[in-house]
């Protein structure tokens, strides 16, 4: 941690982890100059709604901003927008951007998130006109332009993005084709059985749900005509939309120190492993939990804002170690999901009410002898109850009992 809480912070991405590291740095009596730095031209925003409320013209762009002009005056926040961080200087202390300056620092703070994956140059080599990712405010609303009337939509990659960009399509009334390589659904989040579930859920929606399939290439000469898969299916398609995952945006730490490993390494209070005076927060923060023995790295929304929070403290002179259960919801078809803690991939699901291919149900999954994770669809109460039996380790399988009564 700095010296002095009067020195100045600089927290480079300027997303909702990055604006809640400012206000929390405030709100725990730093006094020295506050930096947000973002490299993209709009303030902090929300990003959750880009794919629900935001893509269905139901939320305006404006009420998304989370840090505006007058409450970064009111804190006394400098917000510096397009222009990204292209390195890092431990030794000297200072960020270099885009522009050719360099921004010095007492304590930085990571904030640079993630960065959607590409397809592979064999499956992106054809046109372009058509082809949407879904990150930022300006990608949701040029897919939104996109998506008129009568529209034949592929969306590439079935997690959460990929499930709720369905969703919304669907919403539309549009004709909608999700086409994953796993066998399951959301299969990391959900595991094999919830996640085969959720796909029956979305087919049952009007969903046209292609499982390990791969998509080959892409048709059209100047716009998208179709999407080849990997076994010759050919889905005729005017908007396709790559949600294969992401990846932490660290390209620009390379060689500054830092141990990067899929995001950057921290330790129990999200300081960066291998230099001083610097924290990560949100989705490019891989830190070390107790609770789960390891380390780990989250794209949550909870997260991103409990992990600023925490920076926030430290930063401000009270050490707090960020060790939670992790908490991860998605909107789909009108239903709220839940996931409380994690499903890996070898533990055991008990459904404990209702039917996961339903339109409700409450599941929970255990291995190595305690629970692991709860998971629920339009339950939120009894999800929010179990919480707790997650958060203080309950024995697995013996709880089972005491959580159906």
């Amino acid at each position: 941690m700095p010296r002095d809480v009067a020195g100045r912070a600089v927290i480079v991405g300027a997303s909702l982890a990055g604006a809640r590291t400012a206000q929390a740095l405030r709100r725990g009596g730093w006094t020295g100059p506050i930096t947000v730095i973002g490299a993209e031209p709009h303030p902090p925003y929300d990003r959750p709604p880009l794919s629900k409320g935001l893509l269905l013209g139901r939320v305006d762009p404006a009420r998304l901003v989370l840090l505006s002009g007058e409450q970064c005056a009111g804190l006394g926040v400098e917000l510096r927008l397009g222009l990204p961080a292209v390195g890092l200087d431990p030794v000297a202390r200072h960020v270099a951007l885009g522009d050719g300056t360099r921004v010095g620092y007492d304590a930085l703070v990571v904030a640079t998130g993630s960065a959607p994956r590409a397809l592979p140059e064999t499956a992106a080599d054809g046109p372009r006109t058509g082809v949407h990712v879904l990150r930022t405010l300006d990608d949701a609303l040029a897919l939104r332009e996109s998506l008129s009337a009568g529209a034949r939509v592929v969306v590439v990659g079935g997690g959460f993005i990929g499930a709720e960009i369905a969703s919304s399509c669907r919403a539309l009334g549009l004709d909608v084709s999700i086409v994953e390589a796993d066998r399951v659904l959301m299969g990391r989040a959900l595991g094999a059985r919830l996640g085969a579930a959720a796909a029956v859920r979305h087919a049952a929606h009007g969903v046209r749900v292609l499982l390990g399939r791969r998509v080959a290439r892409l048709h059209g000469h100047d716009r998208l005509t179709a999407v080849e898969l990997d076994d010759g299916t050919e889905l005729p398609a005017d908007v396709a939309v790559v949600g294969i995952g992401s990846r932490p945006a660290t390209d620009w730490l390379e060689g500054a120190g830092l141990t990067l490993d899929d995001g950057v390494v921290c330790d129990e209070t999200l300081a960066a492993v291998g230099v001083e005076g610097v924290y990560a927060v949100g989705d490019v923060a891989r830190w070390r939990t107790r609770r789960y023995g390891t380390t780990l790295r989250t794209e949550h929304w909870t997260g991103a804002g409990d992990q600023a929070a925490a920076v926030g403290a430290t930063l401000c002179g009270t050490p707090t170690e960020y060790d939670p259960v992790p908490y991860v919801w998605s909107d789909q078809f009108g239903a709220k999901l839940q996931i409380f803690g994690r499903v890996r991939p070898d533990d055991e699901v008990v459904v404990l009410d209702g039917d996961p291919e339903g339109d409700r149900f409450v599941a929970v999954a255990g291995g190595d002898g305690r629970l692991q994770g709860v998971v629920a669809l339009n339950a939120v109460k009894e999800a929010i109850r179990l919480r707790r039996s997650l958060s203080e380790g309950a024995p697995w399988p013996s709880v089972i009992d005491d959580l159906r009564s």
